[in-house]
């Protein structure tokens, strides 16, 4: 095998945590046992009605290699438990491939999501539904808004270290010029990894004429120890209505890093449901994680 081939498979491994050549093969051996079922914990229940307190049913849009269940282990119980009517799906499959999902063409699970706002909301009978994502789930959503209509199905996104603007790796995938054929077997085995490098063309598509749309609420919620989105602050937002949030200036001793804020962060997810509710908003600091 030549060098560049040797040193192919761990920096792919590196790029969003798995390598496009090891995805198959590692989640076959475990499809029978680990392909997720549906949540016994109240949530994507087809029966709930929201309230008039909180009148939008919220879509959970999971990450690169996440699924509607893991993902929401934390977050899904913690806004249901507050009242809300909480639903998450799966995306971005790949043939073969069970239980990570979020790999497949960005568009193509944007045009996934458009369909599920769609049967949430006619089974809630709501106007419109707020979209929370984490990392791939943060940022996919703002194509479904910009290009298939969702502005006005959509009342609010708030992004969980979404990778807004494309990723370096902490500067790894720079290297990838320099191994050939490198991107393109990321491009052909698992698209939306390669869709997600800074400078890539499905990001600068995303981000021409600016990051937002008319009548959308948009937060960003980032950590300064984002290992995966790099470097964290090209995850915030600009225009209107858009609230771009560091999580340590609301909790200096909050260390999560990428995965750990969508994942069981409080204090994050207090921030999430002021983003919901900005109306009853609380103040949003360390002591949040007892909430």
């Amino acid at each position: 095998m030549l060098p560049w081939k040797r040193l192919l498979r761990p920096i792919a491994a590196l790029f969003l945590a798995i390598s496009a050549t090891v995805v198959p093969a590692a989640t076959a051996a475990h499809a029978a046992t680990t392909a997720p079922t549906a949540p016994s914990s109240g949530w994507n229940d087809y029966h709930c009605k929201p309230s008039a307190a909180h009148p939008r049913p919220v879509v959970l849009v999971h990450g690169t290699l996440g699924n509607s269940v893991d993902n929401w282990l934390g977050l899904a119980p913690y806004l249901k438990h507050r009242g809300y009517c909480v639903f998450s799906l799966d995306y971005g499959q790949l043939p073969g491939v069970p239980f990570f999902h979020a790999l497949g063409p960005i568009d193509k699970s944007a045009e996934q999501l458009s369909a599920y706002v769609d049967e949430v909301l006619a089974a809630t009978g709501a106007p419109k539904a707020d979209i929370v994502g984490h990392s791939q789930g943060g940022m996919m959503p703002r194509y479904y808004l910009k290009f298939l209509g969702g502005a006005a199905t959509v009342n609010a996104l708030v992004g969980i270290a979404p990778n807004n603007h494309g990723t370096t790796l902490a500067g790894l995938t720079n290297l990838l010029p320099f191994f050939p054929g490198a991107e393109d077997l990321l491009t052909a085995a698992t698209p939306a990894l390669a869709q997600q490098i800074v400078g890539s063309d499905f990001m600068t598509k995303l981000n021409e004429g600016g990051d937002t749309v008319p009548g959308v609420r948009y937060t960003v919620i980032a950590t300064r120890y984002d290992e995966v989105v790099t470097p964290h602050r090209t995850q915030y937002l600009s225009g209107e209505n858009v609230s771009n949030v560091l999580i340590q200036d609301l909790c200096p001793l909050d260390l999560s890093e990428h995965a750990l804020l969508g994942l069981t962060d409080r204090i994050a997810f207090h921030e999430v449901a002021n983003a919901l509710d900005p109306a009853r908003a609380t103040a949003t600091t360390c002591a949040s994680v007892l909430g």
